[in-house]
């Protein structure tokens, strides 16, 4: 009976383990090249203190990149209520569409950069159900102002709403009812654009996220900092994410896929102008960008956002171009030379 048990286990194992094994492969056609873009906002070019134009068109003009994701701060577009300001996204979305960069948008109310969960000041204080009444009137405005821009690829709904544990204190739970009414007002709105739900690439499911967009993006983080546990790398592969992929697409079936934040900027437990150069370069120097590059090629996507495209040209006026010329030759292209 027991020798009989050990079988019945042994027999699970080895089935559990052939199937991850299985499951490791790249059963995506092999791309003839991999796409590389950025995210860029102003908010965060804010905090890093530069003059976020002049970085921008860097980016666009210098490193020629050709594939943005713009995250739209609800406290920027609309300082006061039912007073909306989109100067400077009209200028990214102007500048983009005229070289023939693509853009995705990122809207709602918890957009890329911490404390993930961004508030005008007069909404700080709103009752729920008022909150998300204005929220929608934003999203309403932000789409039917460039749902008719020609380089506008994507609508992304939030970002990476069912990690709720690592923004709770600014976010509270997930919605889910109105993270669904969300997605069905762009829908409504704007027919004519997919639309891109994320999550995070080493705690999420994905499963939540992937079912309810067109296309799905996850982050990709390997170098962290815990509180308690001080710097250290995730201990995975580029494996895990293939596994996790070929298990979402086994269950709901296959769509446009692709790592819409990669790290390549450090993760830091204070803002990066209040943090010592040589502990950031510690953290994300010229190393660790190229394993994010090299890592990231080899799970299986072949559309990568990189993160950190702000702080390159920051560490740039610091006498520090590594990052900057190494991105270069990801963004080269035939206009930018």
């Amino acid at each position: 009976m027991v020798t009989s048990k050990k079988k019945v286990i042994l027999t699970v194992i080895l089935a559990l383990v052939g199937s991850l094994w299985v499951m490791s492969f790249n059963f995506s056609d092999k791309p003839e090249r991999l796409t590389y873009g950025v995210s860029f906002s102003k908010f965060h070019a804010d905090e890093l203190k530069l003059d976020w134009k002049e970085t921008y068109l860097a980016l666009l003009n210098d490193l020629g990149v050709r594939h943005f994701r713009f995250s739209i701060h609800w406290p920027l577009t609309e300082p006061e209520n039912d007073k909306f300001n989109f100067s400077e996204l009209d200028f990214q979305m102007d500048m983009a569409r005229d070289k023939n960069a693509d853009v995705i948008l990122a809207v709602g109310r918890r957009v890329p950069g911490w404390p993930e969960c961004h508030e005008p000041s007069w909404a700080l204080n709103l009752g729920k159900e008022e909150k998300q009444k204005e929220i929608l009137e934003h999203i309403e405005k932000v789409v039917q102002r460039y749902k008719k821009y020609p380089n506008l690829i994507y609508w992304q709904v939030e970002n990476e709403p069912f990690l709720t544990f690592f923004s709770r204190s600014a976010c509270g739970e997930l919605d889910k009812n109105f993270l669904d009414m969300e997605i069905a007002l762009v829908r409504e709105l704007d027919p004519a654009h997919k639309i891109i739900i994320t999550d995070s690439g080493e705690f999420g499911t994905w499963f939540g996220a992937y079912k309810r967009g067109d296309a799905f993006g996850t982050s990709m983080y390997l170098y962290i900092w815990n509180r308690r546990l001080g710097p250290l790398r995730y201990p995975v592969t580029p494996a895990f994410f293939r596994i996790k992929h070929n298990l979402t697409r086994l269950f709901f079936g296959p769509k446009p896929a692709m790592v819409i934040e990669l790290e390549t900027e450090p993760w830091l437990l204070q803002p990066i102008v209040d943090t010592p150069l040589d502990i950031q370069l510690a953290r994300m120097g010229p190393d660790k960008f190229e394993n994010m590059i090299k890592f990231s090629a080899k799970t299986g996507f072949d559309t990568f956002y990189l993160w950190g495209a702000e702080w390159w040209h920051w560490l740039d006026k610091q006498g520090h171009p590594e990052h900057w010329q190494r991105a270069k030759k990801l963004f080269v292209t035939p206009d930018s030379l």
